[in-house]
C-alpha cells in the first residue's frame, strides 16, 4: 500500500482545498478528505488508473449527503481568503466574499460542477465522469448554477445602488 500513501502525500492538500471550497470549512473539509481517503483506501486494489475521479466522486457524494443531512455548521469568522496578496491585502476581498457567498447559496450538486469544472480545471466530461452523472446533466447544473450566480451578481448590484 505504498502507493496509496505516496498518493496521499502528494494530493492531499489539494483534496483538502478543494473540499473546503464545497463546504466552506476546513474543518469540515479535513474530515471530508479523511472519509474519502477511508473509502478509497479500501477500494485501493480495484482501482484501475488515475485515482483522482474516484476520489473527487467520493468527496462529492459524501458532501451532498452531509449536505443534505444538514451536517454542517456556519463558520463563526466567515469567509476568509485563502492568502494574502501582495500589496494591499484588501484589494478584492468584497469581490471575493460576494462570490463566496453566491457560491455558498448552490445547491451541493451545483457547488460540486462549478469547483470541479473551474477550479479543479476537469472538463465537463471529467465532471461527469466523477459525479456519475450524463454530460447533459453537468451542462444543465452548470447552466443554472451560473444563472442562480449571474442574478444574485445583479440583485447585490442593484442593492448596492439604491444605498
Amino acid at each position: 500500500m505504498t502507493e496509496f500513501a505516496e498518493y496521499v502525500a502528494q494530493r492531499h492538500e489539494r483534496l483538502r482545498r478543494t473540499a473546503y471550497l464545497l463546504t466552506r470549512d476546513w474543518a469540515t473539509a479535513e474530515d471530508l478528505v479523511q472519509t474519502a481517503l477511508a473509502r478509497a483506501w479500501l477500494a485501493w486494489r480495484r482501482i484501475d488508473g488515475d485515482p483522482d475521479p474516484y476520489v473527487y466522486r467520493i468527496i462529492a457524494n459524501t458532501h451532498a449527503s452531509w449536505w443534505r443531512r444538514r451536517w454542517r455548521g456556519e463558520v463563526p469568522t466567515g469567509d476568509l481568503p485563502d492568502r494574502a496578496d501582495a500589496g494591499d491585502f484588501t484589494d478584492g476581498v468584497g469581490d471575493r466574499d460576494a462570490l463566496w457567498a453566491a457560491i455558498g447559496a448552490l445547491s451541493a450538486r451545483q457547488r460540486a460542477v462549478v469547483v470541479l469544472h473551474y477550479y479543479e480545471g476537469m472538463t465537463l466530461s471529467q465532471v461527469a465522469g466523477v459525479l456519475g452523472c450524463s454530460l447533459g446533466a453537468v451542462k444543465s447544473q452548470l447552466g443554472r448554477a451560473l444563472a442562480k450566480l449571474r442574478v444574485d451578481q445583479r440583485v447585490r448590484m442593484t442593492a448596492g445602488a439604491e444605498r
